[in-house]
């Protein structure tokens, strides 16, 4: 996630932001926001907060699924804001809404991620 300047900018009781840079590291030939892009910010935010809902001495969390629809494109030199939040929180899976906006507050993208909740070693 670093390398495509994904940062996390706030943690909540029930929700995970964080945003990432619209550069030329991000987009598609028509300068706009790669869906392969969306989809790693997408799993990035609702993998990083599948590990904190879980005792990370004990369980770990993997994609399983990921689901996402494109909406709205975000222009080169733009920002995509996603907001992960749980649907549901079992023992051995975890569903998440990714949703991510464009600096107006405009849908871009909306995503579900399913993941698996494993016993660590």
């Amino acid at each position: 996630h670093e390398h495509l300047g994904i940062t996390i900018t706030e943690i909540g009781d029930d929700y995970l932001k964080g945003q990432m840079p619209i550069t030329n590291k991000t987009v598609q030939p028509f300068r706009t926001m790669h869906g392969g892009a969306s989809a790693t910010l997408a799993e990035t935010l609702g993998s990083i907060a599948a590990q904190l809902v879980v005792d990370s001495a004990q369980k770990y969390c993997v994609g399983l699924t990921l689901n996402i629809n494109h909406i709205r494109p975000i222009p080169q030199g733009g920002t995509a804001y996603g907001t992960a939040r749980p649907h549901h929180l079992g023992q051995t899976t975890q569903v998440w809404s990714i949703l991510i906006e464009d600096g107006r507050g405009k849908l871009a993208s909306a995503a579900t991620l399913t993941m698996a909740v494993l016993d660590r070693p």
